[in-house]
């Protein structure tokens, strides 16, 4: 028997057993493999564990100092190893790191998440708000979520519908300057841009047929696609909007959609993880929930 962790384990049952015989029995196997097993830890450590006799064995004053000190270290691997029979206390605790877009990170992903911590305590969600595509395994992610096309056949993905980008403007914008009748005219009104934070440029306006025109002179620039919507909202100008930021303000009727007629094709969402493993409790757990959020 050469594993030393073993070797001490089998050590702590026979020296808190009547005699090898009974050791054998608790580990289920044969008195022989116990004996073996305290006859390599004497030879290794150069000192006998057990006075023996005819009428059984007994500890020897440096078994008995061993045994102490074994105790706690067999305990201690073994707790290692305890395979979540913390089950017992959450099979769900631990952490999830998630990366997902801000228009869906601060808004859906935060409030389908939000309910999982009260239900499972020790649950921790680590949320990365970032329009760039993270890098799964350098920065430890579970799951993704993304607006667009995946191309890494590494991911597990499930695909919840599209997303719509949408020319928007406040009422009172519209009512100072009208409605534009096509891309050219659109170009001559107040318009925002979102600044795309890996180039510091503006991120170009798409529609259909592939057309795409940048705001050069935007009237309000922004990096925050919350900010964006909010200077949208107040009429500092059109702006195009994806569909999940810009439809409950269409719904009230405090954003009016124009140019309906050249929106582009809609971008599939996709909530995805790395293919690696088996997948803890926890993450399927809040992969489902992402799901089914984003389903809705």
């Amino acid at each position: 028997m050469s594993n030393r962790f073993e070797t001490l384990r089998v050590f702590c049952i026979a020296a808190e057993s009547d005699n090898f015989r009974d050791a054998a029995v608790k580990l289920s196997v044969s008195p022989q493999v116990v004996t073996r097993a305290v006859r390599q830890l004497e030879e290794e450590l150069g000192e006998p564990l057990f006075h023996r006799s005819t009428r059984g064995v007994q500890v020897t004053e440096f078994g008995t100092q061993l045994l102490e000190r074994a105790r706690g270290a067999v305990a201690g691997v073994e707790q290692l190893f305890e395979r979540h029979d913390r089950r017992a206390l959450s099979q769900h605790a631990g952490r999830v790191r998630v990366t997902a877009p801000h228009v869906f990170g601060r808004r859906l992903v935060a409030d389908a998440l939000a309910p999982l911590l009260a239900m499972h305590p020790g649950l921790v969600i680590d949320l990365r708000l970032s329009e760039q595509h993270a890098d799964m395994v350098d920065q430890q992610i579970d799951i993704g979520v993304r607006v667009g096309t995946l191309r890494d056949a590494r991911f597990v993905t499930r695909s919840l519908g599209r997303m719509a980008l949408r020319v928007v403007a406040a009422p009172s914008l519209i009512e100072r300057v009208g409605v534009p009748s096509d891309l050219e005219a659109l170009r001559g009104l107040p318009l925002t841009a979102l600044i795309d934070r890996s180039s510091g440029r503006p991120w170009p306006w798409l529609f259909s047929k592939g057309r795409q025109i940048s705001p050069a002179v935007a009237a309000f620039l922004t990096d925050d696609v919350d900010a964006e919507g909010s200077a949208v909202l107040a009429g500092a100008g059109f702006g195009q909007l994806v569909g999940a930021l810009a439809e409950p303000w269409l719904a009230t009727g405090e954003l009016i959609e124009v140019l309906e007629g050249e929106r582009p094709e809609a971008w599939p969402i996709h909530v995805f993880r790395p293919q690696r493993g088996p997948v803890p409790a926890r993450v399927r757990l809040v992969y489902d929930a992402l799901v089914a959020a984003l389903k809705r």
